[in-house]
């Protein structure tokens, strides 16, 4: 049972031909060794025999056989004999050489006098030894043995004299092609083992390979980040001391707090794309595709630009198809915010390595796809230097010394397109500058709202713009500090609990138009809170609640189960925050559905 499992489980029929010819084939030399010593015997016995003209003949095809068999096993160490089809074609023509051969030896022992029986039995004896060296390979041994038996079988039931004989040839014949048929069989076994060992030892090399570049990547992630977060928290830390008063320093000046909030930003730019790059590379990271109207982005993303690239005194250009402009349908079809964040790196690195010339971005529609090319004059790159520059964690000695990064700009940007069904392509030239393409899907025939999925990450909806009394319930001093400053940015009035049971107990004394709640606090967390105010009776058991959760499918899920109506990823931006209050605003719970933001 356990064989015949292994047999019905058995690898590729592929695999298992390329260990049936290389068995056979690593017995043909074997074989041509064989018939090498039996000439000088076939000779010898052929010598007495009355026809000496069919003689001669004979000792000449064998000769022939033996140099094209010969010719046949220096050709299977070539890397011509790889095609595995062609090979088992020469390699059973190989074998009907031999077979033939004795063949003719059976009829010429037909006319050989008193030779007549040693040559039959020669005959037989090569039958024999062509059923062995045609085992490994089935094909091969169906075709050649019976053929190579049928000669001397034939030659001795067509004498009057010969029917001993020929029971005697027929039986080792017989016994020789079950052997035979029992080897292949245990060859074949062989190579069922054979092959899975060879399938888990590939499994086990893939699994350790993967294991390595995970903990390449998990150690260039780690140097990374203490790079970046050392260089980062380091400013801040100074800027923050001096306005708190440490150590006597005056209070900080305004291009100090610029240049700490350019730090902080770098750095929350830095851990966002290691979030991303180590979610797609683990294959977890999605995309949302809807139509959206690229023109109106790639507009909106120069304009944010300008003023930097006019700082450098760069000159930013846009050009548009005119097949792009004025279209009453067709849009791209991918997701706008990855999109944006694919646009927004490939720009930033443009001007950031731009030191004079200008950037340009065109947009061209090209067989139903939209092509955003960004060109630059910066210092470009060499074929080498491009291949670096789209690997995780590499950085370009030659042209970013002294600039700020993780060096995963590009590679994520890389796989983000290429999950949207896009691609990202690049061309450089050094000392003349870079030109980076990516090309997504286009959709003559969509429609889309020009402007909703951009003002949605920019601006605050119409419905939002009343100010709200909201309750946030949030454990960590930072966290709950850097929200109640975003919400206060935004003109809301905040108030702070520090876990679920507080936040449940003030909802339930106090009316508040809205509630985000955290998911891990102490006490009673996130959804057990979301949970208690929806069962209890209060002022705040309708209003809408805003779940905060740390990126987790299941966390979201658990929050929406409970009665969030909207969820929030950290870490939270003021568009996001702004994003949320606005589809908080217009939520109607007796009809809402739960979201997430």
């Amino acid at each position: 049972m356990l064989a015949e499992r292994r047999l019905k489980a058995s690898p590729t029929d592929g695999a298992q031909l390329a260990k049936a010819l290389d068995a056979q084939a690593a017995l043909l030399p074997y074989a041509l060794g064989v018939f090498a010593v039996s000439l000088p015997l076939f000779v010898w016995v052929g010598s007495f025999a009355a026809n000496r003209l069919w003689m001669s003949a004979s000792f000449a095809v064998f000769a022939i056989n033996w140099g094209a068999f010969y010719a046949v096993v220096n050709w299977l160490r070539d890397e011509a004999s790889q095609e595995l089809n062609r090979r088992a074609r020469i390699q059973v023509l190989g074998g009907l050489m031999w077979a033939m051969s004795v063949v003719q030896i059976s009829i010429l022992a037909q006319g050989a006098g008193p030779a007549r029986e040693t040559l039959l039995m020669l005959a037989t004896a090569g039958a024999v030894v062509c059923a062995f060296f045609a085992a490994p390979y089935l094909p091969a041994l169906l075709t050649i043995a019976p053929l190579a038996a049928a000669g001397p079988v034939i030659a001795q039931f067509s004498h009057p004299k010969g029917h001993q004989a020929g029971v005697m040839t027929w039986g080792a014949s017989a016994l020789a092609l079950t052997l035979g048929m029992i080897l292949n069989r245990m060859f074949r076994r062989q190579h069922d083992l054979a092959v899975a060992h060879e399938r888990l030892v590939e499994e086990r090399l893939s699994v350790l390979e993967t294991a390595e570049r995970t903990a390449r990547s998990k150690s260039d992630i780690v140097a990374t980040l203490s790079h970046e977060i050392r260089n980062g928290l380091t400013g801040v830390t100074h800027v923050l001391a001096a306005a708190a008063g440490r150590g006597g320093r005056a209070l900080p000046s305004r291009e100090q707090l610029n240049a700490a909030l350019d730090a902080a930003q770098d750095l929350m730019s830095v851990l966002n794309a290691t979030l991303d790059s180590e979610t797609a590379e683990s294959g977890r990271l999605s995309v949302e595709t809807r139509p959206f109207d690229p023109v109106r982005l790639v507009q909106d993303l120069v304009l944010l630009d300008k003023p930097h690239a006019a700082t450098k005194g760069l000159e930013l250009a846009i050009h548009v198809d005119p097949l792009l402009r004025g279209r009453d349908r067709g849009a791209t079809v991918a997701d706008v915010m990855r999109t944006r964040q694919i646009i927004t790196n490939l720009l930033g690195n443009a001007v950031k390595y731009t030191v004079r010339g200008r950037v340009e971005v065109r947009l061209e529609l090209r067989d139903n796809q939209v092509a955003i090319e960004i060109a630059d004059t910066g210092p470009g790159l060499s074929a080498e230097e491009m291949e670096q520059a789209f690997e995780p964690f590499r950085r370009i000695e030659r042209t970013g010394a002294g600039v700020n990064g993780a060096g995963l700009g590009l590679s994520l940007s890389r796989q983000l397109a290429r999950l949207m069904g896009g691609a990202l392509e690049a061309r450089s030239a050094v000392g003349v500058g870079s030109c980076f393409t990516l090309s997504l899907p286009f959709d003559p025939a969509a429609e889309c709202d020009l402007t909703q999925e951009l003002e949605a990450v920019t601006t605050e909806a119409p419905g939002a713009q009343r100010y709200l009394r909201i309750l946030i319930a949030e454990d960590d001093a930072l966290n709950a500090a850097m929200l109640r400053a975003i919400l206060e940015q935004l003109g809301h009035q905040v108030v702070h609990a520090q876990n679920g049971r507080r936040a449940a107990d003030l909802a339930r004394i106090a009316e508040f138009d809205l509630l985000m709640l955290d998911h891990r606090m102490p006490v009673l967390d996130g959804p057990g809170a979301a949970a208690s105010l929806r069962e209890a009776e209060g002022p705040n058991r309708a209003a809408p609640i805003v779940a905060i959760i740390d990126g987790d499918g299941e966390e979201a899920s658990e929050f929406l189960n409970a009665g969030a109506d909207i969820v929030l990823r950290k870490p939270v931006s003021v568009a996001a925050v702004a994003r949320a209050l606005a589809d908080a605003a217009a939520l109607n719970r007796s009809e809402a559905k739960p979201e997430a933001a």
